[in-house]
């Protein structure tokens, strides 16, 4: 078991230490390009957009919440309307509640399921809502993900790019190309594309049943690229149509790590400096490491093969489970409500540590650039040196920025939980009321506002609270950190370079790496320890 998981994870390090140098750099030129493709050009057209017309953070954020407004209605309307629409399958349109949470669970990149989907959506909803709604999502997360970075490069500058610019590069460029080769490597590998419907067999036992069919390879591609998770069956990435085999398991895994691991390589092009990008990454390897060893530790101490499938084993779903945790993505090939009660706590927290390393596409590197902010701070403070980062100094403005970021998500997770919590009949949204049925809600808004997606299996989700908590918790946890996030790439571009002096903190050494990566933690369990403990804590000991 120890040898399985260690190949595994060594080739896993070894293909996205190979595609670290080019992608990232790819990314860097991509969106420093003074070029436009010719496709691109037609979609300004077609938009209205002048690409060479930059924006200030406070436009750049007017488009971000508009693209993302029109988003949820198109995506509510297209559910509401499924009957009318072609590939609808015979199925009925989804009520207002679950529109309501499944069109911004889309947009806001969570893609959090409160429904069966093959008993749900036709193909036309998934197709031209939700798939689309992985390509765009995605583009965003890096879109702002860019601006914070220009705010560290620029000096003395009122802008950070143009965010129609940005979000069309980030399709035409590196969403799509890489998702329609990966579609070909799932479609080889055994994951179905076809527009079918269902097919009625005979079962061996001479029983009845009913087969979904369905586009499943080119959403799976992006659903994975971008970290949106979700999935075209109910049982999710451990659906042999989804995911056929350990080969094929390894080629998702890659998936979900290629572009936030790549980001640092290009956030150290953009700013000039490759060490920068390097402690950067070696902070969220270094935190992804020893998350995916703890859960495979407890996970194998355990040796339950309950919620895991036989063909990829405990060291195939701690790896998957880690990645899409620590991931935005949501995905699972697995039931986490199966691990072991302190193996199932690891999931959640990776999420708590703000799904930074890496995190999701964009929003793991920003995220980790704002906790990079609050270190530099701390870091000054407690040696008695300048606080500044990048050549920029962390002033209160900064720091005010940097934490509301850092308060959005547990304020909305613990909120959120205390609320479900209150109602009297909660004994209907779980059928363990106890201990573990706390983990279930706890585990559901940790899930929703850090945007992740994924879920312990027990909870009734599809219910008019939990579809309008859920809601409200992954919009509010997807466009509040952006908000900040804009408003510090602003204040940080306006700023001319701060010359290094011998009181400037390093921030490319291995003690910085530490220290950002201890700030994480400590930030995460300060935070969630109480309320932890009265769940999978206190089930596990």
């Amino acid at each position: 078991m120890a040898a399985a998981a260690i190949a595994q994870a060594a080739t896993v390090v070894v293909i996205l230490a190979a595609a670290y140098r080019p992608v990232g750099d790819w990314m860097a030129h991509v969106y420093s390009s003074a070029r436009d493709w010719r496709v691109e050009r037609g979609l300004y057209r077609l938009l209205g957009v002048d690409p060479g017309q930059e924006q200030t953070w406070r436009g750049y954020l007017r488009g971000v919440l508009a693209f993302s407004l029109v988003s949820v209605l198109l995506v509510y309307l297209l559910q509401r309307v499924q009957s009318w629409l072609p590939f609808d399958l015979g199925l009925p349109d989804p009520g207002a509640h679950l529109s309501f949470n499944t069109a911004i669970s889309f947009v806001a990149n969570t893609n959090w399921q409160s429904y069966s989907p093959e008993a749900t959506l036709g193909y036309a909803v998934q197709a031209l809502g939700l798939a689309v709604q992985n390509f765009v999502s995605a583009a965003v997360g890096m879109a702002v993900a860019i601006a914070l970075v220009r705010g560290f490069a620029r000096r003395r500058s009122a802008t950070i790019g143009n965010f129609w610019v940005d979000l069309t590069r980030g399709l035409t460029r590196i969403l799509v190309p890489i998702s329609v080769l990966a579609a070909v490597v799932l479609l080889a590998s055994g994951v179905i594309q076809n527009w079918h419907g269902f097919t009625e067999v005979t079962t061996l036992t001479g029983g009845a049943q009913s087969i979904p069919g369905g586009p499943v390879a080119s959403q799976e591609a992006i659903k994975l690229l971008g970290t949106n998770g979700g999935g075209f069956f109910n049982a999710n990435s451990a659906h042999p149509f989804e995911n056929p085999s350990a080969w094929t398991n390894l080629v998702e895994v890659i998936l979900m790590l290629l572009i936030p691991f790549s980001l640092p390589r290009t956030f150290g092009r953009m700013v000039g400096n490759n060490k920068q990008g390097y402690a950067i990454l070696g902070t969220m390897a270094g935190l992804f490491l020893v998350s995916l060893t703890v859960l495979t530790v407890l996970e194998t101490a355990n040796g339950s093969m309950e919620g895991k499938e036989q063909r990829f084993g405990i060291a195939g779903t701690t790896l998957f489970g880690s990645t899409s945790t620590l991931t935005s993505t949501g995905a699972v090939n697995g039931m986490h409500d199966s691990f072991s009660a302190l193996g199932g706590m690891l999931p959640m927290l990776n999420m708590m540590l703000g799904e930074v390393a890496p995190g999701g596409v964009g929003s793991g590197l920003y995220g980790m650039l704002v906790l990079a902010v609050i270190a530099v701070f701390i870091g000054g403070l407690m040696v008695g040196r300048t606080p500044e980062y990048l050549g920029k100094k962390i002033g209160p403005r900064e720091i005010k920025l940097a934490a509301l970021y850092i308060l959005v998500t547990p304020t909305l997770v613990l909120a959120g939980t205390a609320a479900t919590v209150s109602i009297p009949d909660i004994r209907d949204l779980t059928a363990n009321p106890g201990v573990h049925g706390f983990s279930e809600i706890l585990y559901a808004f940790t899930s929703a506002a850090n945007n992740n997606g994924s879920a312990f299996a027990g909870l009734t989700a599809n219910t008019p609270w939990m579809n309008t908590a859920l809601g409200v918790a992954m919009l509010l946890g997807r466009l509040l950190p952006i908000v900040f996030v804009l408003a510090l790439a602003g204040s940080l571009a306006a700023q001319d370079a701060v010359p290094e002096t011998a009181g400037t903190l390093p921030t490319h050494r291995p003690q910085f790496v530490g220290l950002l990566a201890g700030v994480t933690v400590i930030v995460t369990a300060l935070t969630y320890f109480p309320v932890l403990a009265l769940g999978p804590l206190a089930e596990g000991l």
